[in-house]
C-alpha cells in the first residue's frame, strides 16, 4: 500500500497524535504517522468502518 494519507483529524492542536491510512480494493492499512517504518495495522476492507465506529462508541 503506498498511498498513505495522514487523517482529517490530525491537524493544528493535535500534536504529534496523528495516523495515517492506506486503502487497496480489498484491505485498509493504519500506521502511526511519527513511526511509519514500524508495524501497521491491516483489516478487510469490510471489517473498517465497524472497527471505526467501535472505537467512537468506547471514548
Amino acid at each position: 500500500m503506498e498511498n498513505w494519507r495522514k487523517s482529517s483529524y490530525s491537524g493544528e492542536g493535535d500534536g504529534n497524535d496523528c495516523v495515517e491510512i492506506a486503502n487497496s480494493p480489498s484491505h485498509v492499512a493504519v500506521r502511526d504517522t511519527k513511526a511509519p517504518s514500524r508495524a501497521t495495522l491491516t483489516f478487510p476492507a469490510e471489517s473498517f468502518a465497524p472497527f471505526v465506529e467501535a472505537l467512537k462508541a468506547s471514548s
